[in-house]
């Protein structure tokens, strides 16, 4: 038996149980009253054999005490309880991250660049997001769907691995990274809709307004949170590379971001504007947005019960029933 799902479900009758005791007190103190006896003034005459038969019959007693607890105990009802539990998400949210890969984000102010520091990021949030959609938008001068919208976390922490610098041309184009990504939300069928919406620059590229992108994902009931990235004043950026080696070149520039921008983009569609300075920053960003779209979750448990009294109630009949043919056959001829 399993007792961590053992229960009485009603406990109360078993502080009858003390009764028991004190029935048994009572019956040695008038076990001698129990049993009839004929004085005579000499038993010399009786030729008789000691038998043992008297010395069992508080037996019966015994018998009766026993059936009584077991009466008592299947009064409190126990039973073995199993519970399997089904977790339901009654409120899904789709979610989109829109990633700036221009150049810029090279920019050596996030340890070990602003990229690589948002990969971390953004694979922890898809972490904490079971049961939640996402998909992946990434742009520069142009913007491209890097992954649909999918459940598949695998697909998605994977995608996100593989981004890197280079992929398009260069530029920041605001505008073209929303717009694909409310193109990306427009047939989602979920409750709650989501872009995060990450440049560390100014829109400088494009065929899209950043503005017209916003007012679609205002239509559309798509919420958009905004994440400037970058410190404030000077940091590492790339300017070219070595001819010899390859490698790309730094040098400090001032931080240039539209705060502007992304705070209208954040206020016209219910969002909130971040700014994230350093790596702390960024991961808290990515925590406060994590429990700002939480998805709401239902729990159903189903129990089953297995009830055990019956047999507790067979176990005292029978004690009784044994009782009475014992005291009625066995026991009768004592006086």
């Amino acid at each position: 038996m399993d007792w961590s799902n053992f229960e009485f479900q009603n406990p109360g009758f078993l502080w009858l149980l003390t009764v028991i005791p004190l029935l048994a007190v009572w019956y040695f103190f008038m076990r001698k009253k129990d049993t009839a006896v004929l004085r005579v003034s000499s038993v010399k005459g009786f030729n008789s054999k000691g038998s043992f038969l008297p010395k069992l019959k508080p037996v019966l007693y015994l018998f009766r005490l026993l059936a009584l607890a077991f009466l008592l105990i299947a009064l409190a009802r126990p039973r073995n309880v199993s519970v399997s539990t089904k977790i339901k998400a009654n409120r899904g949210i789709d979610i989109v991250m829109a990633i700036d890969v221009s150049a810029s984000m090279l920019a050596k102010d996030l340890q070990p660049n602003r990229l690589e520091a948002l990969k971390v990021v953004a694979t922890n949030f898809v972490n904490r997001r079971p049961n939640d959609r996402i998909g992946i938008v990434v742009y520069a001068g142009e913007s491209f769907t890097q992954t649909p919208i999918t459940s598949d976390k695998g697909i998605i922490k994977r995608t996100i691995a593989d981004i890197k610098w280079g992929q398009l041309e260069g530029g920041t184009a605001i505008g073209m990274g929303l717009g694909s990504a409310v193109n990306r939300l427009k047939e989602s069928e979920a409750k709650s809709k989501v872009i995060i919406l990450l440049t560390d620059g100014v829109n400088n590229s494009g065929f899209v307004d950043p503005k017209t992108a916003t007012e679609l994902a205002k239509e559309l009931n798509i919420k958009v949170y905004t994440i400037g990235i970058g410190t404030n004043g000077m940091a590492d950026f790339p300017y070219s590379k070595d001819p010899r080696t390859g490698k790309l070149q730094f040098r400090k520039q001032q931080v240039e971001i539209d705060e502007e921008l992304l705070q209208f983009i954040a206020s016209e569609t219910q969002g909130q504007y971040f700014r994230a300075t350093d790596n702390t920053k960024l991961q808290d960003i990515y925590d406060e947005i994590d429990t700002l779209e939480k998805t709401k979750i239902e729990e159903f448990k189903y129990y089953n019960f297995q009830e055990k009294y019956r047999f507790l109630i067979f176990i005292a009949v029978g004690l009784l029933l044994l009782e009475y043919l014992l005291r009625n056959t066995l026991f009768r001829s004592f006086i």
